[in-house]
């Protein structure tokens, strides 16, 4: 297994701890400015390593020619294992909570890509990720760094109403980017659609 996919599979792991530091049922000291519990700190420093690494993977791989087919199906699966299980618990729980139309939309265009793109490989057409698709993910990771550490307690020194806390607005932001990528591939690739006898 070379560098890249080593990444994307630490990626992967991280996701497991991330999902329990958010889960765990124990009280844990809750830090006063950016009132959030210890485990949500945790969560949030392993959750900016996985984000980090999924910008280092690609790079590497495209840099050094290390490009795979493991790479290329389980690098999407990371990310979204890692952005949906997150958008999952924080429309649930959270200081900040994602609405849940935000997480549907999110995670049905995911469905929605994902299905599009088996039906490519069922006519050995690989269809790769756009820039669109890139910068959504981006978007999302972005607004739960914010989401996951309660905005660093800016939202809470200025006073904010819940609807313009930076978390909430980074949010609808990544939402409207998920559901303008998920239109333009769609688009992009509407001959997957046509029926060939």
């Amino acid at each position: 297994m070379n560098l890249p996919n080593k990444i994307t599979t630490f990626r992967m792991i991280c996701v497991v701890f991330v999902v329990a530091f958010l889960l765990i049922p124990i009280e844990y000291p809750i830090i006063p400015y950016l009132n959030i519990g210890v485990n949500y700190l945790v969560a949030w420093i392993i959750f900016l390593l996985a984000s980090i690494s999924d910008m280092l993977d690609g790079k590497i791989a495209r840099k050094y020619n290390l490009v795979t087919d493991y790479g290329k199906l389980m690098d999407p699966i990371a990310d979204k294992l890692l952005v949906n299980s997150c958008l999952i618990i924080f429309t649930i729980i959270g200081n900040i909570k994602i609405p849940v139309i935000c997480t549907v939309l999110m995670i049905g265009r995911d469905i929605i890509v994902d299905a599009i793109r088996m039906n490519a490989a069922s006519k050995n057409i690989v269809l790769p990720a756009n820039i669109f698709g890139k910068l959504k993910t981006v978007f999302q990771m972005v607004a739960l760094i914010f989401i996951m550490i309660n905005d660093f307690g800016l939202s809470d020194l200025a006073q904010l109403p819940e609807y313009l806390k930076i978390g909430q607005l980074l949010i609808y932001l990544a939402t409207f980017m998920s559901v303008l990528s998920g239109i333009i591939y769609i688009y992009q690739n509407r001959e997957m659609f046509k029926q060939t006898k």
